[in-house]
C-alpha cells in the first residue's frame, strides 16, 4: 500500500463522524473467535437497561472490541497490507466503533436514569423536610406554631 493510501485510510477511521450511517457488522472475528456482533448489540439494546447479570458480559465484549480495534488499526498503521485489505480493515474498525458507540450509549442511559431517580428522591426528601420545618404535617393540612 502506498503511503498516501495508508494515511487516507487512517484519516477515514479517525474521522469524528465516521460511524454516522455505518452499520454494525453482522459477524466479526474478535480475538480469534467469531462473534455475532449485530445480534449481540441488538439483543442488549432491546432491553431498557443492562441487567446486573449481563454487565460483566457487556464490559468484556467492549474490552475485546477495543482490543480488536487497536490490532486492526495497527495493521493499517504498519502498512504491511494491501490497499484492499486496508479498506476492509478500515470498514471493520468503523463497524466496531459503531458497535462500541451503541454499547457505550447503554451505560449513559443507565446513568441518566439513575441520576433522575436520585434527583426525584432528593426532591421528595427536601419537600418532606420543608413540610416538617414549616409546620405542615403529612397527615393533616393544619399549620402549627403560628399564632
Amino acid at each position: 500500500m502506498k503511503e498516501f493510501e495508508r494515511k487516507q485510510l487512517l484519516e477515514r477511521v479517525e474521522r469524528e463522524a465516521a460511524t454516522v450511517g455505518a452499520e454494525i457488522p453482522e459477524t466479526i472475528a474478535v480475538q480469534g473467535e467469531e462473534v455475532d456482533l449485530q445480534e449481540f448489540v441488538f439483543e442488549i439494546k432491546r432491553r431498557e437497561t443492562v441487567p446486573p447479570g449481563e454487565r460483566d458480559r457487556v464490559e468484556r465484549a467492549k474490552r475485546n472490541l477495543r482490543r480488536e480495534r487497536i490490532q486492526r488499526l495497527e495493521r493499517i498503521e504498519e502498512g504491511a497490507v494491501s490497499f484492499d485489505e486496508g479498506e476492509r480493515l478500515a470498514e471493520s474498525i468503523i463497524g466496531i466503533d459503531r458497535a462500541l458507540d451503541a454499547l457505550e450509549g447503554l451505560d449513559a442511559t443507565d446513568l441518566e436514569r439513575e441520576a433522575e431517580a436520585q434527583e426525584a428522591a432528593d426532591r421528595k426528601r427536601w419537600m418532606k423536610f420543608l413540610r416538617k420545618a414549616l409546620g405542615h404535617d403529612d397527615t393533616s393540612h393544619n399549620t402549627r406554631g403560628r399564632t
